[in-house]
């Protein structure tokens, strides 16, 4: 690769990670292009030459982090050496490592701006349903490995695991663990149940 294409890569690539820190700290209503290159240490014009506007600056963003972490969840989810229920723990520690990194308060400040912007919802539709598929694959394999997931068919898991989820992290944000709200410790209790259902099908075998 020539050197002027790996450095508009390296450019690139700072100025999203600048925009996750800035929009982290001042939400997408406070988001502005000239602290976002400030912050990366570049002139304001890099991020017109790179991404035309701050929409587009944004959404690359999200597409960009949505695209790691799909990976590390694809990886996790491959795994043969953990059981459904070890990836469901480790799932939920995944949570913990994408409030820390400012992933959750992007994709959440996304969802909002998506009520209004129909460019943004195609985007962020498009993002959570690969998390949906992701999930919905993982039940049939599930289903094939243990029997039968109760009442639920794949496509339901997969709604209700990616709205506990996505509506965990909105909860989180609202503050509601700090009320006394159990938002992550009830997430990580369905990895008990999941343990019980793996046991009572060894038990059958």
């Amino acid at each position: 690769m020539a050197r002027a294409a790996v450095k508009k890569i390296e450019t690139s690539t700072s100025l999203l990670e600048a925009a996750k820190k800035v929009l982290r700290r001042a939400g997408y209503a406070g988001l502005s292009t000239r602290e976002v290159a400030a912050e990366a240490g570049v002139p304001l014009s890099q991020i017109h030459y790179h991404f035309g506007s701050k929409q587009n600056l944004v959404l690359e963003l999200f597409e960009y982090l949505n695209a790691q972490l799909l990976d590390r969840q694809n990886r996790l989810f491959e795994d043969p050496s953990l059981k459904l229920s070890a990836q469901w723990d480790r799932a939920c520690d995944y949570l913990d490592e994408d409030i820390a990194s400012g992933y959750v308060r992007v994709l959440q400040e996304l969802i909002a701006v998506s009520w209004h912007d129909a460019e943004v919802a195609k985007v962020i539709r498009a993002g959570i349903m690969g998390w949906v598929d992701l999930i919905v694959g993982l039940a049939r394999k599930t289903e094939q490995a243990i029997g039968p997931l109760g009442p639920f068919s794949a496509e339901e898991v997969g709604a209700i695991a990616a709205s506990s989820f996505i509506g965990g992290e909105s909860l989180f944000l609202l503050g509601l663990e700090k009320k006394g709200s159990p938002i992550r410790a009830s997430l990580r209790r369905v990895g008990d149940l999941i343990r019980i259902a793996e046991g009572t099908s060894s038990d059958k075998r």
